[in-house]
C-alpha cells in the first residue's frame, strides 16, 4: 500500500498550473517581445510508459525525440507542446533505434491529450486519451479512472467507504472526470467489478479543489514484482 508521497514521486504527466486556454501556448511556455511572432496551432500531450515490461524507452513525434531522460515503467512527461495535425507516435527501446510501437494520431489546436504506452512489449498498444481541463466547479476537484493493465479484470474505481466513481472498467477503459469534494483526503480503491474485493488501493490521498487527476491501473495481476498490479494517480493540471 502506497503513500501520497510515494505516489506523488512515481505520478506522470503533471502540468502544474493552467494559464487561461486563450493565452496558454504563449504565456505559459516563455515570454515573447516580437509582436509580430504568431504561435502555431498546437496541443498539449502528456506521455506514459504503462508497459509492465518495458525497459526504458524513448518517445518520437514524427522523428523528433520529445524526452530529454529514457521513461522508465511507471513514469512519464509532463505536458508537452506538440504541433496539430497527424503525427507519428513512436515508442522505441531507449540507446537504440529498436521500434516497440509505432501510431499515428491526430491532435487539436489548445487540446490536451494523454498517450500511454501499454501491454507487454512483445504486443504492444498505444492509447491516446482526450483530457479535459474545464475548471471544476468552485470546492470541487475532479477524476477519472484508467485501465492499462493487460490482463487485470473489468475493474471500478471508489473512494473507500463511499460513491462509486467509475464502473466496470476493462483495460483500455476509462471514465469521464467526476466531480468530488476538493480539500478532502481519501482513500481511493481499485475493486474487482461490482464486489468488494480491493485489488489495489491508494491512500490518504489529497483532491486539492481546482485540480484535476487521472488515476491508472497498470502492471500484470499475475506478477509479484516490480510489474505487479498497481496504481498511480496523475495530476493532469490544477487552478487557483
Amino acid at each position: 500500500m502506497k503513500n501520497v508521497q510515494q505516489n506523488l514521486k512515481r505520478r506522470a504527466g503533471i502540468v502544474g498550473m493552467v494559464c487561461l486556454l486563450a493565452g496558454l501556448l504563449t504565456s505559459c511556455s516563455k515570454d515573447r517581445h516580437d509582436n509580430n511572432y504568431v504561435v502555431p496551432p498546437a496541443a498539449l500531450l502528456s506521455v506514459i510508459n504503462a508497459s509492465p515490461d518495458a525497459q526504458p524507452v524513448n518517445f518520437f513525434l514524427d522523428q523528433n525525440q520529445a524526452n530529454q531522460f529514457p521513461i522508465r515503467y511507471g513514469h512519464g512527461l509532463d505536458y508537452l507542446r506538440a504541433f496539430n495535425g497527424k503525427r507519428v507516435a513512436t515508442f522505441t527501446l531507449a540507446g537504440s533505434s529498436t521500434k516497440i510501437k509505432s501510431d499515428t494520431i491526430n491532435l487539436v489546436d489548445k487540446k490536451f491529450y494523454s498517450i500511454y504506452l501499454t501491454n507487454l512489449v512483445s504486443k504492444p498498444d498505444i492509447i491516446l486519451l482526450g483530457d479535459s481541463i474545464a475548471r471544476p466547479d468552485a470546492g470541487k476537484a475532479t477524476i477519472r479512472f484508467v485501465n492499462v493493465s493487460p490482463d487485470a479484470p473489468a475493474v471500478d474505481l471508489g473512494i473507500k467507504g463511499g460513491a462509486v466513481l467509475a464502473a466496470n472498467k476493462t483495460y483500455k477503459g476509462y471514465s469521464l472526470f467526476t466531480p468530488v469534494q476538493g480539500d478532502a483526503t481519501y482513500t481511493l480503491e481499485v475493486r474487482k467489478a461490482g464486489t468488494a474485493t480491493v485489488l489495489v488501493s491508494l491512500s490518504n490521498i489529497t483532491l486539492r479543489s481546482g485540480s484535476i487527476y487521472t488515476v491508472w491501473l497498470h502492471g500484470l495481476t499475475a506478477a509479484t514484482d516490480q510489474t505487479k498490479l498497481a496504481a498511480d494517480i496523475q495530476t493532469n493540471a490544477f487552478y487557483y
